[in-house]
């Protein structure tokens, strides 16, 4: 016998400036759906929240590595909202000493704001330390005058498989570029993905970043999602 959570339940749909973003409830999930295509849920979070603590624990390393202690208060850039995860996780970490999200969909900040998606990132946006600018991440990097301790970035579904054209370039050696210019030195760039790339390792040490590395991080069917690490010279 079929019931009502067979169906997902449309909880708002808007047409933002890259096309139709959908906000759904499916059981106890809450999914987000982008031109039709699905990019996240509140299922799990294990990957979101590996992506932050990878990134502070490269960090210390690349410190340690040159004789330092762990450096005081950093500054950690999360690309992409979602579904609130990794800011939720930063913010939980005494740690870092301002958290910054670049969210480019009005939509999903509007979400978190004052919609359903409030209960996971309410306390996180109530932090003195966090803030939300609502921006793309690729024009953000290559036009602030701004610099991060770390980045990490949870943007589409990472380097081989991204649903909006225009995120391809965060990835390509232009982009990786921008992001180490706003990396201070010993900085730490983090990448999720949704499947293993070693295409994109390449890509990173081409780019001038050391200390390549990738993380897996098992799920319950198919590849494993991964943390893509590197670390921007001192």
């Amino acid at each position: 016998m079929s019931t009502p959570y067979d169906i997902p339940e449309v909880l708002d749909r808007r047409e933002g400036p890259y096309g139709e973003v959908v906000l759904r409830r499916h059981g106890s999930l809450l999914q987000i759906i982008a031109n039709g295509c699905f990019l996240m849920d509140t299922s799990d979070g294990r990957s979101e929240r590996r992506l932050v603590d990878a990134a502070l624990a490269a960090l210390d390393a690349a410190d340690t590595g040159e004789g330092l202690g762990p450096r005081p208060g950093p500054h950690v850039l999360i690309g992409g909202l979602g579904v609130g995860f990794s800011l939720a996780h930063a913010a939980a970490q005494p740690r870092w000493g301002h958290i910054t999200v670049v969210e480019r969909e009005p939509a999903i900040i509007g979400w978190h704001r004052e919609g359903p998606l409030a209960g996971l990132s309410a306390r996180a946006l109530a932090d003195p330390r966090a803030e939300i600018v609502e921006a793309d991440l690729v024009a953000f990097v290559n036009e602030t005058s701004a610099t991060f301790d770390a980045l990490c970035l949870d943007i589409d579904n990472g380097p081989d498989w991204t649903v909006t054209e225009d995120n391809e370039g965060l990835y390509s050696p232009d982009g990786l570029a921008s992001c180490a210019r706003v990396l201070r030195p010993r900085g730490v760039l983090a990448v999720w993905s949704a499947k293993p790339s070693p295409e994109f390792e390449g890509t990173l040490r081409n780019a001038g970043f050391q200390q390549v590395r990738t993380e897996e991080i098992p799920v319950a069917r198919g590849v494993p999602d991964v943390v893509h690490i590197g670390v921007r010279p001192g």
